[in-house]
């Protein structure tokens, strides 16, 4: 009897572990290329590799949830109030990207990418506080040792 919990426990450990292989922690110039690689300007790279290190640490797997009821959601901490959905019936969305929050927790970050260009469109990198508080004015990465 004490074996058929086994596969329960095992089923949940492959389910805990394909949630965190599905997410991505970067590193500086690996954020760097797959930008590139997602149509982002070389010009500003230096800017959204600010922006992404100050938001969400690199990780796509980077949660906030803020004193207003909202959240934030992956690499470019993208809020749920207006830019997706939370998939919560309690919450309230524009959901101006069209596309559900958790698939910005995901390692493919075409849709993060996709939404943030979208974002960045309307309102410029002062749409993220990160940006205005940590990049604006300031000495930006240095991406000169990345191989782009």
């Amino acid at each position: 009897m004490g074996n058929a919990k086994l596969p329960i426990v095992l089923v949940g450990l492959f389910v805990l572990l394909a949630s965190t292989i599905e997410a991505k922690k970067f590193d500086k110039c690996s954020l760097a290329k797959a930008l590139l690689a997602q149509g982002f300007s070389k010009a500003d790279l230096r800017n959204w590799v600010c922006l992404v290190q100050n938001e969400s640490s690199m990780d796509t797997n980077k949660k906030h949830n803020n004193s207003n009821g909202s959240t934030d959601w992956g690499l470019f901490q993208i809020n749920d109030r207006y830019w997706c959905d939370p998939q919560d019936k309690k919450k309230k969305t524009s959901n101006e990207c069209k596309v559900k929050c958790s698939e910005f927790l995901k390692s493919d970050i075409s849709k993060a990418s996709t939404c943030a260009k979208k974002i960045y469109k309307r309102h410029g990198f002062s749409a993220w506080y990160g940006w205005t508080n940590k990049c604006k004015g300031k000495v930006l990465p240095d991406l000169s040792k990345c191989k782009l």
